[in-house]
């Protein structure tokens, strides 16, 4: 009898600890917003970008692959430096793969990059998409602001032959962008609402970005140095690194899942410090993830 009592009062307290822990997660849900489920099977996608964008289909097709996606499918490319996504959209008919692939309704993912916004491109891409494939999903791609420094007009009125990245600071950057990530954040809620779904999302690709600048000025960057290093140019083209970054942002957005423990990408293996490039590979998944992870717009979790 003293045994079974022992064994009743084990499976009260077993109870009790299941409802605290169950009331926890539940609340952690809430505070975090609703968990979306993973996306297990190949997407269908295409694309239409500038050149901070137009390496991401290729480098995202091999994360897919280094996953196990087999079925990931790239249906194409729309690619215009430095241009809006109402250039996209003004291609000639008989030229304009863009919109031949969309009204096929074999689209599952459109991702677009445009240089700065208003950009009446994004609207037109999306009712047609909408149009041609209820459940199609339409991404955004933030950027690093060009030049860096926080303009609103592209091109700008000046170009400046050199920039010196290395002295901004952490404030300096998030300051640098606060604007122009307002702005991209606007213009999708506002769609959304018009088609009343969440048919756009943000990769938000400019604040891991900044989370890399930020670890390379706190020395914990594996084979970076200086926030330099990232840059070709003084617009700002990158080299490796954030190449891989974007598409890690991307891959996270359209299937919803970390990549953190991926192998490295084919991009990174031509990069510089290849001594170091497994520790930065993992430093670049865990960035992407933590970036799509907080944004409230990027799918992976409803906004609250």
């Amino acid at each position: 009898m003293r045994n079974v009592l022992r064994y009743m009062h084990h499976i009260r307290l077993l109870a009790i600890i299941g409802l605290i822990l169950g009331f926890a997660a539940t609340a952690a849900r809430a505070d975090d917003g609703k968990a979306i489920s993973a996306i297990e099977h190949g997407q269908r996608v295409f694309s239409c970008g500038h050149s901070f964008h137009v390496f991401v289909p290729g480098i995202l097709g091999d994360i897919a692959k280094g996953d196990g996606i087999k079925d990931h499918v790239q249906v194409g490319m729309s690619g215009i430096g430095g241009a809006r996504i109402i250039q996209h959209w003004d291609v000639a008919e008989e030229k304009n793969k863009a919109k031949e692939a969309l009204r096929s309704g074999k689209v599952d993912v459109l991702t677009m990059s445009p240089i700065f916004l208003p950009d009446d491109g994004i609207a037109k891409f999306t009712e047609l998409a909408l149009e041609h494939n209820p459940k199609i999903r339409i991404t955004i791609q933030e950027f690093w602001m060009p030049f860096d420094r926080g303009v609103t007009e592209f091109p700008p009125k000046d170009r400046p032959k050199e920039i010196d990245r290395n002295s901004k600071t952490p404030i300096e950057l998030r300051q640098m962008h606060a604007a122009y990530f307002k702005m991209m954040d606007d213009h999708v809620r506002e769609l959304n609402k018009k088609h009343d779904r969440q048919a756009l999302f943000v990769v938000p690709v400019g604040q891991a970005v900044i989370a890399l600048r930020e670890r390379i000025i706190a020395g914990t960057a594996p084979g970076l140095k200086t926030q330099g290093e990232l840059f070709t140019d003084p617009i700002g083209h990158v080299k490796q690194p954030v190449q891989a970054l974007n598409a890690y942002c991307h891959y996270a957005v359209i299937y919803r899942k970390s990549p953190v423990g991926l192998p490295v990408p084919g991009v990174l293996k031509k990069a510089q410090n290849q001594e170091e490039v497994e520790s930065l590979n993992r430093l670049l998944q865990e960035l992407a993830w933590d970036a799509v992870r907080q944004h409230p717009l990027s799918g992976v979790k409803s906004e609250k």
